[in-house]
Formats: C-alpha cells, structure tokens, sequence
C-alpha cells in the first residue's frame, strides 16, 4: 500500500487543570481538544479557531500547512487572549 510522502498533521490540545471533573471535548476538522478548566478549554478552543481562520484565508487548513506555521499562528493567538 502506498503512502503518503506527506503526513498529514492533527492538532491535540490537552488542559491539564480541571479541577470541576467537568468532561470537556471539543472537535474539528483536523484537531481534538480535551479537558482543561473551562476558562483553559475556551482559551485553546479560541486560539484554535483563529488559527484555522487565519490559514483558511491564506487558502491552507491545518492538514496541509507547515508545522511551524501552525505553531507560530497558535502562539500569537494564545498571547491576544492575554490582552
């Protein structure tokens, strides 16, 4: 079976500070988010989301854009939530 000579990426956001036991997922084309408190959850789920708005307008999606692209598009989006 032939494969890909490009892996595909997947993105996984993992909130390590539940402390409600609260269940929280949330899933999208190309990335899973899971646990966290719920500030944490909405937090990466927002930096996600811009994420993915930003690489759809540049006529990408986190499948097919360059890993560092996506790490560098995540961490400008988790630093304006601070603003």
């Amino acid at each position: 079976m032939a494969r890909s000579s490009r892996a595909k990426n997947r993105l996984l956001g993992l909130g390590l500070d539940n402390q409600d036991r609260h269940k929280r997922l949330t899933q999208g084309e190309g990335f899973s988010l899971v646990g966290g408190s719920e500030e944490t959850h909405e937090r990466m789920t927002e930096s996600v989301i811009k994420t993915v708005e930003d690489l759809q307008r540049q006529g990408r999606s986190l499948q097919d854009a360059p890993s560092e692209q996506i790490h560098d598009l995540l961490r400008k989006h988790d630093r304006s939530a601070d603003a």
